[in-house]
């Protein structure tokens, strides 16, 4: 099951994309996986502040920098 954010996603429709060959990775593993996007750090900020909290330069593995926006 794909994340249901997908077509909102500046990160996944390339709208951050500065290495082409990460971003793929990280599309793979985050958005593209069995719920594993419930582990990226835009979605976790998405859900808990709405999809306008989300810093642009915010990408999934950024698990840490997503506490700190949500104060954990």
């Amino acid at each position: 099951m794909s994340c249901e954010k997908l077509a909102g996603c500046p990160f996944f429709n390339d709208q951050l994309a500065d290495s082409p060959a990460m971003t793929a990775m990280l599309k793979k593993k985050y958005c593209q996986s069995d719920g594993n996007f419930r582990n990226c750090a835009r979605y976790l900020v998405a859900g808990k502040l709405g999809s306008a909290a989300v810093p642009r330069d915010l990408y999934p593995n950024m698990c840490e920098r997503a506490r700190e926006i949500l104060g954990l």
